[in-house]
């Protein structure tokens, strides 16, 4: 039905955040609907953002190393998407790193991971934000770092409610907080 009203409507820059597989590595899509995802969807998207464990869920393939990443973007983009950005927030590393194709070159986007339990919803709010600034008329590669820095803003300066994760900052603009490090912020 989405792929049918994509179509419909000749939706021009088509974000699609593969929301498959839980923090917990719980699978949040059966079998034959991650099938229609791949045969009917990605075709029809301008860029797919996939976490580390959806890469190896639409590729087949475990996606641990950079070049295992590299490999898994070429892939999804042979899938019929003209770009990928494959988030690296799942790795172990001091840096949150993703990794942009777009069917001709890769682009890497890293920054400092911030240390927060504040992280639910992280994926669909960098979708979105690609999408925004799409929207807006930006380059692909621009709206990807724009959303990158959004996302990282979001996270420091979101701050914990309730127990387990809580989510990031959307409103961390026109909102002040107290963030992660403790220190009142203001909008921008």
């Amino acid at each position: 039905v989405v792929a049918a009203k994509v179509r419909e409507y000749g939706l021009p820059n088509l974000v699609v955040d593969p929301v498959m597989v839980a923090k917990s590595g719980d699978r949040l899509l059966r079998e034959d609907a991650v099938a229609a995802l791949g045969e009917l969807l990605l075709p029809l998207a301008t860029v797919v953002t996939p976490n580390l464990p959806e890469a190896e869920a639409l590729t087949g393939r475990p996606v641990r190393s950079g070049e295992d990443v590299r490999r898994a973007a070429e892939e999804i983009v042979r899938l019929g998407a003209r770009a990928v950005v494959v988030k690296g927030g799942h790795r172990e590393s001091a840096e949150a790193l993703d990794v942009l194709y777009d069917g001709k070159a890769f682009r890497e986007y890293s920054v400092p991971r911030v240390e927060t339990a504040s992280t639910h919803g992280t994926g669909c709010t960098f979708a979105s934000a690609i999408a925004a600034c799409l929207a807006r008329g930006m380059p692909l590669a621009d709206a990807v770092a724009e959303a990158k820095a959004y996302l990282t803003e979001a996270l420091r300066r979101a701050y914990p409610i309730g127990g387990g994760h809580g989510p990031v900052h959307h409103f961390h603009r026109w909102w002040g907080t107290q963030g992660v490090a403790g220190k009142e912020s203001g909008p921008d």
